[in-house]
């Protein structure tokens, strides 16, 4: 009786220490389900979302603060004239495949992303390497056409990271890297499920399992936040709730910036928006806070170009597209285009459908009629990303510092402009802070002035956790949901 007493005991007291144990499992909520898990092959921020940093690493990365840090490389020196780049790499690195990570892994992904047929969705960080070489297992060295000082910062993006040519075929759908993380399965429409590397070469993760769960509606990511079926929601779609979660000792509102500058996209090409004054009288048409207030409740920063307000380069331009419904009808007089219909093509972020209905209300008010056409994201990729077929949509641009890509005639919103181009060469050349930021003051007075796009606001990240949750991002210098610092509170 004794002995049954004491096991008796025993038992309860494993139970109740099992019940104290910190929970070491997490499920997130994302709004888009990625059209694929190779970052280095598409362009939906939702694949960064899962993979960076958790599955896949580059050889540098960003840190919570922005700042560029080591990764798979350890360390990096730069030659005298700026143009040589030598990593090396930590050592006892393998992929989830328990294949080795070495320096001819590196030189694979570098030269596939700047190859020819490359589909890296961002091959322009790439375009300044002349050659790479593998010296040995643990040591690469990169040649640059030209001076880069931030080249640490551009092998950071997600579509730099490293892939190894035994894998990389299917890493679409199985996603082998080097991470903290390994992948575990994909339900289509549904989840995404990765578990702890246990061979991982670095600092190992706390979290043992995480899912990524896939909720697009406003009302059902509240639900499913407030019936403990997401534990949290990085980038929460219903701003309109925050204070109710504020009120809820249950739940901490995570507030912070990303690098999203939210645009109404303008097809440049698209027959009466190659005209300036058509672009423009649309810019002056919108009402910026009045977008935020009804599309965001408040949660967004105004924005007169394509640049983060946080940057010190960032540079206020919205006086030049203020808003002012009576230029707008002047302009549009002007360029003959009185009675004007557009095509509004919506993807599916709260932003875009609540912030597209507001803005076709506003252009209404000026004679201009859309149609408002509400796309799922793959549909949205293929039709208005890759097929260019739009003529206005409004999406956020959440890569880290991409004024670039008005560099490129064949982006999507076609804006070919050779002095803004040459403004792009003058920038990777340049390496004096002062000069860079000369430089990206003029870039963003350019395209403000040939109104290339609306812009709109910098996308707020409004996060909702649980309250025991600790080390989710409060700031998004890029586009991720990195769960390496991530833990329970017990």
């Amino acid at each position: 009786m004794f002995n049954r007493l004491k096991l008796a005991i025993a038992a309860l007291a494993l139970s109740a220490s099992a019940a104290l144990a910190a929970k070491d499992t997490i499920t997130l909520g994302m709004v888009l389900e990625p059209p694929n898990l190779d970052p280095t092959a598409g362009a939906a921020a939702a694949i960064d979302e899962v993979v960076y940093a958790n599955i896949f690493e580059g050889l540098t990365r960003f840190g919570p603060d922005g700042s560029i840090l080591p990764a798979l490389a350890e360390s990096w020196e730069i030659s005298d004239d700026g143009k040589v780049y030598t990593f090396t790499l930590h050592g006892g690195v393998k992929f989830h495949d328990d294949t080795e990570m070495e320096a001819t892994d590196v030189k694979f992904s570098l030269d596939r992303a700047r190859a020819e047929d490359s589909t890296n969705a961002q091959k322009a960080l790439f375009a300044g390497i002349e050659s790479v070489e593998a010296l040995d297992p643990r040591t690469v060295r990169v040649t640059l056409k030209n001076p880069d000082g931030l080249f640490p910062f551009k092998m950071a993006w997600g579509d730099a990271v490293i892939v190894a040519p035994e894998s990389i075929g299917k890493a679409a759908t199985h996603p082998i890297g080097t991470g903290p993380f390994r992948f575990v399965k994909w339900v289509k429409g549904d989840r995404v499920e990765i578990e702890r590397n246990p061979d991982y070469w670095g600092a190992p993760v706390k979290l043992s399992h995480a899912t990524f769960k896939f909720i697009s509606d406003p009302n059902a990511a509240f639900a499913a936040m407030m019936a403990g079926d997401v534990d949290a929601f990085p980038n929460f779609p219903a701003p309109e709730t925050l204070e109710q979660f504020r009120a809820d000792p249950r739940f901490r509102v995570i507030v912070g910036s990303t690098e999203g500058e939210t645009i109404l996209s303008t097809n440049n090409k698209a027959g009466p928006l190659a005209d300036i004054r058509v672009r423009k009288a649309i810019a002056h048409a919108i009402n910026r806070q009045e977008i935020i207030d009804g599309a965001m409740f408040g949660y967004g920063t105004p924005i007169g170009t394509h640049f983060a307000p946080h940057n010190p380069a960032y540079v206020d331009l919205r006086a030049l597209s203020k808003h002012d419904p009576e230029l707008s009808k002047k302009l549009l007089k002007e360029a003959g285009q009185e009675g004007l219909r557009l095509r509004l093509m919506l993807p599916p972020p709260t932003y875009a459908r609540r912030g597209g209905e507001i803005v076709a209300s506003q252009l209404r008010a000026v004679g201009i009629e859309t149609e408002i056409t509400n796309l799922e994201w793959a549909q949205w990729l293929e039709q208005v990303f890759k097929g260019k077929d739009y003529d206005l949509t409004i999406v956020s641009h959440t890569e880290p510092m991409d004024i670039g890509i008005y560099a490129r005639p064949d982006y999507y919103f076609q804006y070919d402009n050779p002095a803004f181009r040459d403004l792009m060469d003058q920038l990777n050349l340049a390496t004096a802070p002062t000069r860079r930021a000369a430089i990206l003051g003029a870039a963003q007075a350019m395209i403000a002035r040939d109104y290339v796009n609306g812009y709109l606001f910098q996308l707020a990240k409004t996060g909702v956790a649980n309250a025991k949750i600790r080390g989710l991002w409060e700031n998004a210098p890029t586009q991720a949901n990195d769960l390496t610092g991530v833990y329970w509170e017990e």
